[in-house]
């Protein structure tokens, strides 16, 4: 077997024909756009890459024949957070062979050692976590767009490499044909009319704005939490610009205190039953037929894809009151049938809580998983939140003056 790293326009394309391969007659998968997976490894469109760095490779077989990928990177504003540093592998792809896996992961091993990591996490991608990050384990079924989806084999590649799970990652959904309980509402009601405070859709043409906004939430809602990293402009900047490709701004809102920004929430359509017809193209054809399947109401799903609460006000009910407004744009497109809840982690039992108190189904389980090349060092899962905010009782009273926990909810 040859390892190859993918530089020249031919391993390129042998990198994205060999998942065809792995999921040829699988009705689940839904080709990745393959532009957006060539992305993640250049500089040019990735501004992780900039405080980071990243590659990839294709495996082919003694007949020339590709039978399995992978790519590795380092983030350097976070690998240097965990009790090891830590870098990252995703994009994996192979056959149900252990020594070719095997190979794929030694070579991923190697190269971030060379660079001074001690562990590597997996899969994941080279961005923020609410993207292809996680291994499929159950719920084999078409995947949300950015969920990831992969064969129930490569459990047993990870396991038997010596990965183990480093934190589980649930997906919940909603059916939007089934009202929440009527408690929810008129909460919602009141806090979303409650004085000094106001919500907002985003307008892209005020982008620069809404990116201070978002990063002020950002720090506020990460300061206490493990694992905190200073947020880089520019990667907000990056995720803001995606947004404006794949999201809509009524699915967008902020909501402000007397004019500080203290929510943000965001929700996409689930541009994957869409993508499921282009298979991962987007030549004129392609192009043509996104616009018309769009046009027919093709996207019955929404994904939301993250909220986020400044600690002095979480557990407020500003989240339901987030919900109240977007109640009424999701009237005025009664074709969107289901929203998707993804992903909330095992270590934020809250959020799992207040998920299924709004009705959510878990309907599928991604794992991230951790190798530490010290096979000696002691294994530790992900940490719960011990960190959560500790609201003063007199603020929340001044805040918030209702009981329970029913709309709690945190970035993921």
């Amino acid at each position: 077997m040859q390892i190859i790293e993918v530089k020249e326009p031919g391993s390129v394309t042998a990198f994205h024909k060999l998942a065809h391969l792995i999921y040829e007659g699988d009705s689940n998968w839904i080709t990745p756009l393959e532009a957006m997976v060539d992305s993640a490894f250049d500089p040019k469109k990735n501004a992780f890459l900039k405080h980071g760095e990243g590659t990839r490779w294709i495996l082919n077989d003694s007949q020339g024949k590709t039978i399995g990928r992978i790519g590795a990177f380092i983030n350097r504003n976070k690998c240097n957070t965990f009790r090891q540093p830590t870098g990252g592998v995703g994009y994996f792809e192979c056959i149900d062979d252990l020594a070719a896996a095997f190979l794929l992961f030694d070579t991923a091993r190697d190269w971030l050692a060379g660079r001074g990591m001690e562990a590597m996490d997996g899969p994941v991608n080279f961005g923020e976590n609410m993207i292809n990050w996680g291994l499929l384990v159950k719920g084999f079924m078409p995947q949300g767009f950015g969920m990831p989806y992969n064969k129930p084999y490569y459990l047993q590649l990870f396991e038997n490499y010596g990965f183990k799970i480093y934190f589980e990652q649930y997906t919940y959904h909603l059916n939007q044909r089934v009202p929440f309980p009527e408690r929810f509402w008129k909460i919602a009601e009141w806090v979303a009319n409650k004085p000094n405070f106001r919500f907002e859709h985003v307008q892209f043409s005020q982008m620069e704005r809404h990116i201070k906004e978002f990063t002020h939430i950002y720090e506020e809602a990460w300061a206490q939490h493990d694992n905190h990293q200073e947020v880089d402009t520019d990667d907000i900047r990056s995720m803001m610009k995606m947004a404006k490709l794949i999201a809509e701004e009524k699915f967008i809102w902020f909501a402000y205190h007397l004019d500080e920004p203290v929510l943000f929430f965001g929700m996409i359509p689930d541009w994957n039953q869409l993508l499921a017809k282009l298979k991962g193209k987007l030549d004129l054809w392609s192009l043509l037929k996104f616009f018309w399947y769009q046009k027919i109401r093709t996207i019955t799903r929404t994904r939301i894809l993250v909220m986020g609460v400044v600690p002095k006000f979480q557990g407020s009910g500003l989240e339901s009151a987030v919900f109240w407004h977007l109640d009424k744009i999701m009237k005025q497109k009664p074709w969107i049938t289901e929203v998707e809840l993804s992903w909330v982690g095992d270590f934020n039992p809250k959020m799992v809580a207040m998920y299924k108190s709004v009705g959510g189904v878990h309907a599928k389980t991604h794992y991230t998983m951790r190798f530490l090349f010290d096979r000696n060092a002691p294994f530790e899962r992900a940490p719960m939140l011990m960190k959560e905010v500790r609201i003063l009782r007199e603020e929340r009273e001044k805040i918030q003056p209702i009981a329970g926990n029913e709309v709690l909810m945190t970035i993921e």
